[in-house]
């Protein structure tokens, strides 16, 4: 239980950072700051080694390379709670993982409802079906002791499981064309991961070695570079002997030192680069278009209609229990602040929208008004409904 609080207590602080690096990034790209913080985002970062030579935008380097570690950092976490923690069993994953589904299902039907007619738009159906977990703990972390630890929990096992979910639609949905040799590297990198594992190889350097080589070549293969991240995370040993056979645990060290970098650094420098739109130019009528709507409405009716309506129907057929010393006004309050997309869904968008200005930055303000939204509407709920 200790380290379920550690846990929430650095993904709260962390949303409070992330509110921080949103909103400055909305002053400087709407005020005469607007050319420098362009500036920043253009500016190129080269690396170079014999033949091999990566040349990206800082931009490109913050969404293709710092969230491979975002990632590794979900895989970890989520192999940890599959073997170990609170998805380790059908009674412990039914809840979260069936409202998980309703969370990704309702939302997109949403979404493309309003898109369906567009096959540019329909590319983002996606967009909606994420939750930020360190802006959603930040928010329950407002409210202190009136709610009970086990919604905490849940909310926690259904953003991993949402992470899960959206680590599946990268993978099918938003693969480019691919090099069969960048593949071929990739493949025998990730079979290296492997006998690594099965040895019992305990060292963390040969792990991150092997995988640096995975991310480039995955980086260049077509297949996105955060992949490479799980994937390294699922070969690293939860349990190992070190050099004098006593039990260490790879997993749990690394997961702990990252923990740290993605809350503090990683994802509110990604939330800075990526949260800067524009606003002056955008008008009620364009937020009103097909996307932007869809976005809205998919995240704060969505998501709270698919989580609550699903845990409903399964608590009611007793497939799951509703968590422990909560009421069905502190479930649903939750279900509302599961709408708070933020850093995952203007991910999601940067790779279902390549292009920035397809849209006039509407679906970027869109994410951040239905998150806002739900938040807000979340909080209220939790703050004015009754506690058991």
């Amino acid at each position: 239980m200790k380290a379920i609080e550690e846990f929430i207590k650095k993904e709260s602080t962390s949303g409070i950072l992330l509110i921080f690096a949103t909103v400055l990034a909305l002053v400087l790209s709407n005020t005469a700051m607007s050319p420098l913080y362009t500036s920043f985002l253009r500016t190129p970062v080269e690396i170079r080694v014999g033949a091999l030579h990566l040349d990206k935008s800082l931009y490109l380097w913050v969404n293709d390379g710092l969230m491979a570690v975002f990632f590794l950092l979900i895989g970890l976490e989520v192999k940890r709670e599959i073997l170990e923690g609170h998805l380790s069993s059908l009674s412990q994953i039914a809840l979260p993982g069936i409202a998980a589904v309703g969370g990704m299902v309702v939302p997109a039907g949403i979404y493309l409802i309003f898109s369906k007619n567009n096959p540019v738009a329909v590319n983002g159906w996606a967009i909606p079906t994420a939750t930020d977990i360190a802006f959603a703990l930040g928010i329950l972390s407002l409210l202190g002791n009136r709610v009970p630890i086990s919604l905490k929990i849940f909310l926690m096992a259904l953003a991993i499981i949402d992470d899960l979910g959206a680590i599946v639609i990268i993978a099918i949905f938003y693969t480019t064309k691919l090099s069969t040799v960048s593949i071929t590297v990739a493949i025998i990198s990730l079979a290296v991961l492997i006998v690594l594992n099965i040895c019992g190889i305990s060292k963390k350097a040969a792990y991150f070695i092997v995988g640096t080589i995975l991310w480039i070549s995955v980086l260049k293969s077509g297949v996105h570079a955060t992949l490479a991240g799980v994937a390294l995370a699922f070969s690293i040993p939860l349990n190992a002997k070190d050099e004098n056979k006593q039990p260490v645990s790879p997993l749990k060290e690394i997961e702990h030192n990252l923990h740290f970098w993605v809350a503090f650094f990683v994802l509110p420098l990604f939330a800075f680069v990526n949260a800067g739109v524009n606003i002056t130019e955008i008008s009620f009528n364009k937020m009103a278009g097909p996307v932007p709507a869809g976005i809205m409405l998919g995240l704060f009716i969505g998501k709270q209609a698919g989580v609550f309506g699903f845990s409903w129907f399964a608590i009611k057929l007793k497939l799951a229990e509703i968590p422990k010393d909560s009421n069905w006004m502190q479930l649903y309050g939750v279900s509302v602040l599961t709408g708070i997309g933020f850093t995952m869904s203007l991910f999601i968008a940067s790779l279902a929208f390549e292009d920035d200005t397809i849209f006039k930055y509407t679906d970027k303000l869109a994410i951040i008004a239905g998150s806002f939204v739900s938040g807000i509407v979340g909080y209220m709920v939790l703050k004015t409904g009754k506690t058991t």
